[in-house]
């Protein structure tokens, strides 16, 4: 491990130098949304985003290692926990790596929850950042993954949690010690300070040992998972090296989702979105990047629009849009577009062009298919109006701007509601479940029988394969992947419309949000769809006509139940 000693010793340089610095970022978190309008083709630095950079052209899928596959053989199968040879079993489902093929998902890149050594289920607690939690395998296993989405054209991104690590941690447990090497490495107080968190939690607690009289220490989340002092610059620095330990050629990680970002830097009762945490991600970022260049960085930002922006530029490349998938879940429970327009407005003025990832649920959310009907656990069917919801959902997931992340079993319509353990069941593969040859380590959901991979890969018109084209349709057109967006008015507010332009490309969508058919509407196109008069339907190959000088057509005369419509003009 002396390489990573070298990184750190570096890294913990670098840091010195940069500590005066980190005070003085000029972030305003809590500036009005007009100051952090942003020009659409340059990020927060001033510097033109690059629209060719791999993670613009991607589509993601997260993955929970503990529920997705069982290793069929080696010394983990059938103990009920997902594993890396399990995933690697799996792959082919979710790119086989040959474009000619249909029958795989089409994804090209892949998010891991949290892989290491944790004292919790979920991963984020973590005891080691530079190990992989044996239930998963080796990190030879790992690398080996790795190395087997790489060869199907498959990136891999992992999560990383810097806010803090599990009280099981060997830097918290030497910590504890008053004049231990890492104590300042954690938040500590002699006194328990009277302010709580922003939930109105505890977050001052007792030294873990009995009768101790160690003083409290922070923990933002609960007491087990402590924060780090990231004001430290041998914290930092250590954390850094690990980050390097992943994107080094070695082990090929193509960069990470970092968990509770607003939280990183704490100065007294402010715990989310301080300047000094802005330019700590601006540090890590470029740590990140001076060790693999083409590194992706994307934040847990759980917020409102205004305040996740802010983030996106100097500090992260990407963040998550929590509002975009509220309002399109709430535009097809509605039945009305005014969310999607007011949404889709802030989008385009305050972020960089395409530059923050889009979703439609993860692993701390509600399941999509539950939120649009579909049911919980115990739900044994799910009904027509959810599955149609679902697919329109998938649409706007897919042909609208943003970096788009699936999360796994999504796309055969998994249902879940809170506890968490009831959002993140095994993945069923068959009728039969098909996760494990053993007993899984959380029950199947009651609707398994009926939903599950098998069933819907042999139904063309099933949800699973309504994911698999639109996912070639967005890896096959460059408009739906970077192109400019505008909105569309449609004069019916049951349908959403909006075009998509990159490179002479126009490409029209037309969403119907409500659950009865609809034919009065007429959706207005730019200049640039008139002049080509004659476009096609991407999804079923019809030819659509536009006559020529009229500003108004309908891409499909009547629009069903939760139904859309994808329409090319000009050459790809």
């Amino acid at each position: 491990m002396s390489w990573m000693w070298a990184i750190r010793s570096v890294v913990l340089a670098a840091c010195i130098a940069a500590e005066s610095a980190w005070g003085q970022a000029t972030v305003n978190p809590a500036a009005s949304p007009d100051a952090r309008i942003v020009v659409s083709n340059e990020d927060r630095s001033g510097e033109p985003v690059n629209l060719d950079a791999w993670w613009n052209h991607a589509v993601f899928y997260q993955v929970f290692v503990r529920s997705f596959a069982d290793s069929s053989s080696g010394p983990l199968a059938g103990d009920g926990i997902g594993d890396f040879q399990g995933l690697i079993e799996r792959l082919d489902y979710l790119n086989d790596g040959d474009p000619a093929t249909t029958r795989d998902l089409g994804v090209t890149a892949l998010w891991l929850m949290p892989i290491m050594p944790a004292t919790g289920y979920h991963g984020y607690d973590v005891k080691d950042y530079t190990a992989v939690n044996p239930e998963h395998g080796t990190m030879e296993d790992f690398t080996r993954l790795v190395r087997e989405c790489e060869r199907r054209g498959i990136r891999v991104i992992l999560d990383w949690v810097p806010n803090h690590c599990s009280w099981e941690h060997p830097w918290f447990v030497e910590a504890m010690d008053p004049n231990g090497s890492t104590r300042d490495w954690f938040l500590w107080s002699s006194e328990r300070p009277r302010w709580k968190g922003a939930w109105n939690q505890e977050v001052w607690h007792p030294h873990p040992a009995r009768g101790s009289s160690g003083g409290y220490y922070f923990g933002l989340f609960w007491k087990g998972m402590p924060d780090f002092n990231l004001r430290n610059p041998e914290a930092t620095a250590a954390l850094f090296a690990s980050a390097s330990f992943w994107l080094r050629p070695e082990v090929g990680v193509s960069g990470f989702r970092i968990d509770a970002v607003r939280h990183l830097i704490e100065d007294g009762e402010v715990q989310e979105s301080t300047p000094e945490t802005h330019a700590w991600l601006a540090a890590f970022r470029r740590h990140a990047e001076s060790v693999r260049p083409d590194a992706f960085t994307v934040g847990e930002v759980w917020a409102e629009s205004g305040q996740v922006a802010p983030y996106v530029g100097r500090g992260l490349r990407s963040a998550f849009e929590f509002d975009t998938a509220e309002a399109t879940i709430r535009a097809l429970n509605t039945g009305a577009r005014e969310g999607l327009d007011r949404q889709w407005g802030r989008n385009l003025r305050l972020y960089p062009r395409g530059q923050y990832s889009t979703f439609l649920s993860n692993h701390d959310l509600d399941r999509v298919m539950s939120r649009l009907g579909g049911g919980d656990k115990s739900t044994r069917e799910t009904g027509e109006a959810a599955w149609r919801k679902a697919r329109a959902a998938a649409t706007i997931l897919f042909t609208a701007p943003g970096v788009p992340f699936i999360y796994n079993g999504e796309e055969i319509g998994m249902v879940g509601v809170k506890p968490d353990e009831d959002i993140r069941t095994p993945m069923p593969w068959d009728a039969g479940g098909g996760f494990t040859a053993g007993t899984p380590w959380r029950a199947y959901n009651a609707d398994t029988p009926g939903k599950n991979v098998a069933v819907q890969d042999a139904d063309p018109s099933s949800l699973l394969n309504h994911y698999r084209s639109l996912i070639r349709l967005r890896t096959n057109e460059r408009a739906l992947r970077v192109g400019s967006m505008e909105v569309l008015d449609t004069a019916n507010r049951r349908v959403w419309a909006f075009a998509r332009e990159d490179r002479g490309r126009v490409i029209v969508v037309a969403v119907n949000l409500s659950g009865e058919p609809v034919a009065d509407y007429l959706v207005t196109v730019p200049a640039s769809v008139t002049a080509r008069r004659r476009g096609v339907d991407l999804l079923t190959g019809r030819e659509v006509g536009v006559s020529r000088g009229d500003a108004r057509f309908k891409p499909a005369e009547v629009l069903g139940a939760y139904g859309s419509v994808v329409v090319g003009f000009g050459e790809e």
